[in-house]
């Protein structure tokens, strides 16, 4: 006999697969919401780990950026120093050359002239002063460039003031100073030219019994030429020949 199925199997059946098919579908949704979560908390790590980064970054920067300072005003006080030790340098070698200056300046500035200020700066000085009149200044200017210290002189300005005074010129004069230190002793070169005329009327001085001794001896006037040669070649210890050679002379 056979058997036949009269309940209503096909609407279980569908209600068993639609309960299925919502299980599966809560199982994915926390599926996805766990790893949702996971990986929100796995950038959260990130974001800490790369903000943590880029604190020490900022941290060493700032150390970096305070060490920079430092060397900047290191770098600084060694500028000053070194322009200190330049000056203190340039003083050591320049001490005497102010000496020297106004010792020059007493020498050089004539009788008809006067000065009424004077400025350094660096090689070159620029001087102010009265005049009686315009040759006064360009004497003065000779004898500027002639000093072993002072070289080239630019006139800066001359005018008369046409007062009642007796100078009533006024003078500016540009000079450019020569640099000390070309000779061991600390003065230029042109001074020692200026010491060898003085000791020539020294050596061209000779005493008279010499010249006398010289005219026995040649047998003819000796000329004011023949005495200057010969005075530089006479010693102390040849003066009594040219006397014995006199006396010989006069026997016959």
């Amino acid at each position: 006999m056979a058997h036949i199925n009269l309940l209503p199997w096909r609407a279980e059946r569908r209600k068993l697969r639609e309960r299925e098919f919502y299980i599966q579908l809560g199982m994915a949704f926390g599926a996805a919401l766990v790893v949702l979560i996971a990986w929100s908390f796995w950038m959260d790590a990130r974001i800490d780990n790369q903000t943590e980064r880029n604190t020490y970054l900022q941290g060493e920067i700032k150390q970096l950026d305070d060490r920079i300072a430092k060397i900047k005003d290191l770098e600084k006080v060694r500028a000053g120093l070194l322009q200190r030790k330049q000056i203190i340098e340039q003083l050591q070698a320049n001490r005497s050359q102010m000496v020297h200056l106004f010792d020059e300046l007493v020498k050089t500035i004539p009788s008809s002239a006067r000065l009424a200020g004077m400025k350094q700066s660096g090689d070159s000085m620029s001087l102010d002063g009265v005049s009686q009149s315009n040759s006064s200044v360009a004497e003065y200017m000779r004898n500027i460039e002639a000093s072993p210290w002072m070289g080239h002189a630019d006139l800066r300005k001359t005018e008369n003031t046409h007062d009642a005074s007796r100078m009533p010129y006024v003078f500016g004069l540009d000079v450019r100073l020569n640099d000390p230190g070309d000779t061991p002793d600390g003065a230029p070169a042109g001074s020692s030219s200026t010491a060898a005329p003085a000791s020539a009327p020294a050596a061209a001085a000779v005493p008279a019994p010499l010249a006398d001794t010289a005219k026995a001896v040649v047998g003819k006037p000796a000329t004011g030429t023949t005495t200057a040669a010969a005075a530089p070649a006479a010693t102390p210890a040849a003066a009594p020949r040219p006397a014995s050679a006199t006396t010989a002379g006069a026997k016959p």
